[in-house]
């Protein structure tokens, strides 16, 4: 019998989301194996870090961004999808405003870019098959808590909360339906303030309830858009 020889790895998918369209910061490598080609940000787990520890600080070292509410996605471990030998990874994935963010390359990294998840350049590794598992779990979660508090500005008209879902799910939402669900988790709050969008009539604003928002993003809903 051999002996097992395995690494451990993490790699973070972090998706933006920005008036209307989504993207995936992704990292252009500076070493071997793929070097000068693109790749999710990620890299060894060290002896003494968690596994959250890693896959933050591998995301800040090699793009600059730091964000501390990353999700763990799936373990993806076929034996020969690293070159260099076998290579377990826990992915994890979050969602982000980009413009909150100044990104740099560092460390492993050559440059760092954000993509339209439309438009992507061909990826190093498994990583296809990692980004394509994280946007399936994005349009899952939608479904069963509420999402958009740290997306929209404070104070917004309900079409962009309507804009932003049918941006993750990839599809048009039923605008009245979708309005009556969303109104009956009691998440949002009227404003008397309104806006004036284009040339139609002048749209009240909302906000969220952060208490209600957190209370129900802990318990968790089931909610069929």
């Amino acid at each position: 019998m051999s002996k097992q020889s395995i690494k451990l790895s993490v790699d973070a998918v972090v998706f933006g989301y920005e008036e209307g369209k989504i993207s995936v910061l992704l990292i252009k490598r500076k070493y071997a194996p793929f070097k000068g080609q693109w790749a999710i940000p990620g890299g060894f787990v060290k002896n003494e870090e968690s596994l959250e520890e890693a896959v933050e600080r591998e995301l800040f070292e090699e793009t600059g961004i730091q964000i501390n509410y990353l999700e763990q996605l799936y373990t993806f471990g076929t034996p020969n999808r690293d070159p260099r030998g076998r290579v377990v990874s826990i992915a994890y994935f979050g969602l982000v405003r980009p413009n909150a963010f100044k990104i740099f390359a560092s460390t492993d990294a050559a440059q760092v870019q954000w993509f339209s998840i439309n438009e992507l350049p061909a990826l190093s590794f498994d990583h296809k098959d990692i980004l394509e598992a994280a946007i399936k779990r994005l349009q899952g979660k939608i479904t069963y808590e509420p999402i958009g508090f740290e997306l929209l500005d404070k104070k917004f008209p309900f079409s962009d909360l309507e804009k932003l879902y049918a941006t993750l799910l990839g599809r048009a939402v039923d605008r009245r339906n979708f309005r009556k669900k969303i109104v009956g988790l009691n998440v949002l709050d009227e404003l008397e303030e309104k806006v004036s969008k284009g040339s139609g009539r002048p749209a009240n604003l909302f906000q969220f309830n952060q208490k209600r928002y957190f209370q129900l993003k802990e318990e968790g809903i089931i909610f069929e858009i």
